[in-house]
């Protein structure tokens, strides 16, 4: 088995065998320095230039920057060396792939490359430090999110990417032909996690793609996600899901921090969220009152936020409480999909979560009442046919429900201080973007 660069300590002393990139070469006249590189380090391996180590000084010539090697060698301590204090004094080198000798880019100099370029040739843009971390922190976020479900006794589901109605709005379906039937890509497991619900399964999440088929160049849109979605059932109201929401992001997020908080810290100059204060909320009426009245502000759109708006309030959230999330809650019932639940003032059981000026989370309370339901399709101007198979859910009972989904990258890249999704994607896709 391989050893990793963050294993070396345990062999020191030891003949071993080191893997990695070659990152950097310096040729002096008595000594030629290489610099090996693996996903979890650096390593330095140092060759004096005599006799005996002729045919490995032979073969580093033919070497470039970015191949990758296997080195044979006794690992030393070497208090002046700067990676670690050790360095690995080579017996044998076996050049185990070739890189060319000029890169499309420099992608170790991210500020001073082009985005597409990099995008172009992201399995290099990835080789970067920064991209190692960013996406073991990933890796942890997700754990940490299924551990809390699991631990509050939720089952996973996984549902179907390839669909036969929307969950949404038609206008933002992928659409592909199905042996001869029309169907689409899934822009939400929203109907299905409902059906869990009928199911009688209680809690239940999920962390998969979604496809929006939106035309959007924004620095926070994609046209395929990596979501995480929960459902509860048994909930009094809207507020249980917020209250749950709030406590798996704080655990969840902690665990990032906890794990690698301090080099993210270093590494992308972006202080950690407080975890401690209590998430602001307030109702939509409120949130525009506020707009208005204190930062004399009135957006385009009586029904809905603009992002300047929530940039404002986020402000005014760790302003006034301290924190950088804030819920927006009730939202009127025109900015909202059919199936919310609608209160006494005919405004949904429905919630944003706001985070560093930005709306990661949409939630809701769902009209499981299927007389009620029915009468909310048709007044958004959908036709009960299209959705009879969503409908047969209700007709045997549900147990009152509620839910939510949290775009993954969305929330990694606020996390990080990140400016555009793209970044914070493994492989992007947008608009204009399907290769590679």
């Amino acid at each position: 088995m391989k050893i990793f660069a963050n294993e070396l300590d345990a062999y020191l002393g030891q003949t071993i065998e080191f893997q990695g990139f070659v990152e950097k070469v310096r040729d002096l006249p008595y000594v030629l320095f290489l610099i090996l590189r693996d996903g979890t380090g650096k390593l330095q391996v140092t060759i004096e230039k005599k006799e005996e180590n002729q045919k490995l000084v032979d073969i580093m010539s033919g070497v470039s920057v970015e191949s990758t090697l296997k080195v044979t060698g006794v690992l030393q301590s070497n208090p002046a060396v700067k990676m670690g204090g050790k360095e690995l004094i080579p017996t044998d080198i076996l050049v185990t792939s070739l890189s060319c000798n000029e890169l499309p880019f420099d992608y170790t100099k991210k500020d001073n490359s082009n985005r597409e370029t990099r995008l172009d040739y992201r399995f290099l843009d990835l080789r970067r430090s920064d991209n190692h971390l960013l996406f073991q922190a990933e890796t942890i976020l997700e754990h940490a999110l299924r551990t809390y479900c699991i631990e509050h006794h939720f089952m996973e589901i996984h549902s179907p990417k390839i669909s036969g109605a929307a969950a949404e709005s038609g206008a933002e379906l992928f659409s592909l032909d199905y042996f001869g039937e029309k169907a689409y890509l899934s822009q939400s497991p929203q109907f299905y996690k409902q059906m869990a619900m009928a199911a009688g399964f209680d809690k239940v999440f999920e962390i998969g793609p979604a496809f929006r088929a939106e035309n959007s160049h924004t620095s926070y849109h994609a046209t395929e996600i990596n979501m995480a979605d929960i459902e509860i059932s048994w909930i009094h109201d809207f507020h249980d899901v917020m209250d749950f929401e709030e406590a798996w992001l704080k655990y969840a997020i902690g665990e990032v921090y906890r794990t690698c908080g301090e080099e993210m810290e270093k590494t992308f100059h972006i202080p950690p969220t407080d975890l401690e204060k209590p998430f602001a909320r307030i109702s939509f009426r409120d949130a525009k009152k506020l707009l208005q009245e204190k930062y004399h502000y009135v957006g385009e759109k009586e029904t809905d936020l603009e992002r300047k708006e929530e940039e404002l309030l986020c402000k005014y959230a760790k302003k006034e409480f301290g924190t950088d999330f804030i819920f927006v809650t009730e939202y009127p019932f025109e900015a909202r999909p059919f199936y919310h639940m609608l209160n006494d003032q005919g405004d949904t059981c429905s919630y944003d979560l706001l985070f560093r000026g930005i709306e990661i989370t949409t939630g809701a309370q769902r009209e499981h009442r299927i007389d009620l339901l029915k009468k909310q399709v048709l007044e958004k101007n959908i036709t009960l046919e299209s959705l009879d198979f969503y409908l047969e859910f209700f007709k045997y009972g549900v147990p009152p429900h509620g839910g939510f989904a949290i775009g993954i990258n969305r929330l990694l890249m606020l996390l990080f201080g990140i400016d555009n999704i793209r970044e914070a994607t493994f492989i992007y896709r947008g608009p204009t973007r399907l290769h590679p």
